[in-house]
Order: structure tokens, then sequence, then C-alpha cells
């Protein structure tokens, strides 16, 4: 008796964990289909050349990371990221932009007054000189200019290199370091599907 009791109590340990199990397992897998439907769908908009290149086995993989919704939070997370750098650096180059205008604005009233009140026979040597002053502003603008091009330029890769690298880690394929063209378009190519799928899912409530 006492053995079948243990067997019995087995029994009932062992079957209603498999059963959740496969439950759980089951919902995946339905999950993972529709996710691989959709996206399977979505890569139709893409040009050919980057649908050949997006093989079944890349867009499985892309469903199974996208199964838990973790990768949609990490993915609006890095936009939200870059929109906020990308604000910032347009509101330096604007401030600097605006600096330069007063700059500028102020040199020519100075030179007007100055212009005003010069004796004739200094008025050539007073307008070479400003003609020297405006150019030498003209040289300064332009450095700082190119300077905050470049500081913007150098920002935006490390923006895309974090997001690289944070998708790596996340396990979302098709994501690691690289500056190569094509694989950066690829790359941007995912990043639509994955958002598009998550404007979908939350229209429709998903699966």
């Amino acid at each position: 008796m006492a053995k079948a009791r243990l067997a019995k109590n087995k029994e009932m340990d062992v079957y209603p964990g498999v059963t959740v199990g496969q439950g759980d397992s089951t919902k995946q897998q339905e999950r993972h289909y529709y996710l691989l439907s959709e996206l399977q769908t979505l890569v139709k908009d893409l040009p050919s050349s980057f649908q050949q290149r997006l093989s079944y086995n890349t867009l499985s993989d892309l469903a199974l990371a996208l199964i838990d919704g973790t990768v949609y939070e990490i993915v609006q997370g890095l936009l939200d990221i870059q929109h906020l750098t990308e604000r910032n650096l347009y509101n330096q180059r604007q401030k600097l932009h605006c600096e330069h205008q007063a700059l500028k604005q102020d040199l020519t009233r100075k030179h007007k007054e100055a212009l005003l009140v010069c004796k004739s026979h200094n008025l050539a040597l007073l307008k070479t000189n400003q003609q020297g002053e405006v150019e030498a502003l003209e040289i300064r603008v332009r450095e700082e200019q190119n300077m905050m091009d470049k500081k913007i330029l150098v920002e935006m890769d490390q923006k895309v290199l974090d997001q690289q690298n944070t998708l790596e880690k996340a396990g979302v394929p098709g994501f690691y370091i690289t500056t190569n063209p094509q694989e950066l378009t690829m790359q941007m190519n995912l990043l639509e599907l994955i958002l598009k799928l998550q404007q979908k899912e939350s229209q429709t409530g998903g699966l």
C-alpha cells in the first residue's frame, strides 16, 4: 500500500507539471509561428536585395527573440535615447548658429559706425581693415561649424555602436558592432521590421 501511495503521489507531482509545461510550450510555439508569419509578410515590403539576405532561419530566430516582448522595450528605449541625443545636438548647433549671427551683426554695426566718423584720407585703409575682420570672422565661423558637425557625427556614430552592442547582447539576430554600410542598412531594415511588428501588435493586441 505504501508503495502504491508513493507511486500515486509521484504521478500527481509529475504530470500536472508536464501539462503546464506543455501548455506554455504550445503557447510559445503559437506565438513564434504568429511572429514569424508576420515578419515574412513585412519582409515583402523591403528591397529584393535585402529580402534575399533575410533567410527563413534569420526570421525564425528574430521571431524567437521577440516572443516575450523584452526586445520591443529595449528598442523603444534605444530610440528614445537617440531622439533625445538628436534634439540636444540640434539645439547645440542652433545655439552656435545664433551666436555666429550675433557676431556678424555686431561686426556690421561697428563697421558702419566707424565709416560714419572716418576721415576721407583714412577710408581706404579702414575698408581694407574691415574686410580683413570680415574674412577672419568667416574663417572662425566655418571652423566652429566644422567642429560642431564633427562632434555631431562622432556622437551619432557612438549611439549606433551602443545600439548594436545592446541589441547583440539581447540576442537579436543580425546585430553586432560594424561600420560596414551594407550591414548598417540591413540592421536598419531589421529595426524597421521590429518597430512595424510592435506597432501592429499594439494595435491588434498580438497573440
